[in-house]
């Protein structure tokens, strides 16, 4: 044989070969199909059904701040009144959403709940908290409205006395419905009155 016939002869081996060896490997992957999808829409919040309150719970709510409030860390709680039932409340967090009724105590404490959450918005002189009482955790605390402020720095510069300390001319916050309207001094403690001892 000569030259040209062996290379012949490997060329057209090669050209049989490469075929077969294109048959052994996979097929190729069909490019991914693009799946388009509407823009995500805004969940819409849900109608809450009106809700009947007790002429109590109508007074707590009279006492519960709204608008934007202030907590720790830099978060922003959002409180509003439900316009179609008067008495509960929004509280937006800006990740969740409360629908919070008011609960009468015996403290005199603002106290709102949303009882299918476990949500419980506690309004103090000084400040608020939200809390999830089904999982025994804070969500928010440290919440203060410009009037609950006022309260908490009035009691840094002024602590309120413990049950045994002896009364000082201290001033403290008074208000009706969580407003400061005055700093009033402690009521003075009554002088004590010296025995005489009688002569003989």
């Amino acid at each position: 044989m000569t030259k040209q016939s062996t290379s012949g002869l490997l060329l057209l081996a090669a050209a049989m070969a490469f075929p077969a060896l294109a048959a052994d490997k996979p097929a190729s992957k069909p490019a991914a199909k693009v799946v388009r999808t509407a823009p995500a829409k805004h969940a819409q919040p849900v109608v809450q059904a009106p809700v009947d309150l007790s002429p109590e719970q109508l007074e707590l709510a009279s006492k519960v701040l709204v608008g934007k409030i202030n907590c720790e860390l830099g978060a922003v709680v959002t409180m509003t009144n439900d316009d179609r039932s008067p008495g509960r409340f929004f509280l937006d967090t800006g990740s969740k959403r409360y629908a919070l009724l008011p609960v009468v105590t015996s403290t005199g404490a603002i106290r709102l709940e949303e009882e299918s959450s476990g949500a419980v918005w506690l309004q103090l002189g000084n400040k608020s908290m939200l809390m999830n009482q089904k999982e025994g955790k804070r969500l928010a605390d440290e919440c203060m409205n410009p009037d609950q402020l006022l309260v908490a720095q009035a009691l840094e510069r002024n602590p309120v006395p413990g049950l045994l300390d002896e009364p000082k001319g201290a001033l403290v916050p008074v208000g009706s419905g969580g407003a400061v309207q005055e700093l009033v001094p402690n009521p003075e403690p009554p002088p004590k009155v010296k025995s005489k001892k009688k002569s003989k």
